[in-house]
């Protein structure tokens, strides 16, 4: 028997293109691509300066 409303799984974003923004990161300088639209007056990382600047995990 078919279905009336199909199950769906969890949402997937890989369906569709993720959009990069260049951006300058704030610790080094080295122009990198980042998958949102950096906002004035928050610092944008690379992904070599980021761990340095994120909270560990516990």
């Amino acid at each position: 028997m078919e279905e009336r409303y199909p199950r769906r799984g969890p949402r997937s974003f890989q369906d569709r293109p993720r959009e990069f923004h260049k951006a300058v990161c704030s610790d080094c300088g080295k122009e990198c691509e980042i998958p949102f639209k950096p906002t004035e007056g928050r610092p944008v990382y690379c992904l070599d300066c980021l761990p340095k600047h994120r909270k560990p995990r516990y």
